[in-house]
């Protein structure tokens, strides 16, 4: 095996290594229900579907009474 005749310093090792490190986006995926974009293989977020199924129920807010209070005045 070769040898090196000199060594190589810690910048340009560093530089060399750093020549294949990319940060890249990651890949998105159409939902076929709510046309959102989502992750591949993900359930959506905005519409709870995966892969034509509901996987999660939307969460349904409770409304309040019109009177406010709920209970009946005495």
């Amino acid at each position: 095996m070769a040898n090196p005749k000199k060594k190589h310093t810690r910048m340009r090792t560093g530089m060399r290594r750093a020549a294949n490190w990319q940060i890249s986006a990651p890949s998105m995926a159409v939902c076929s229900h709510c046309s959102a974009p989502t992750l591949p293989h993900q359930v959506c977020k905005e519409c709870g579907f995966y892969d034509g199924e509901l996987i999660l129920p939307r969460k349904v807010k409770k409304k309040k009474d019109a009177e406010g209070g709920g209970e009946a005045p005495a």
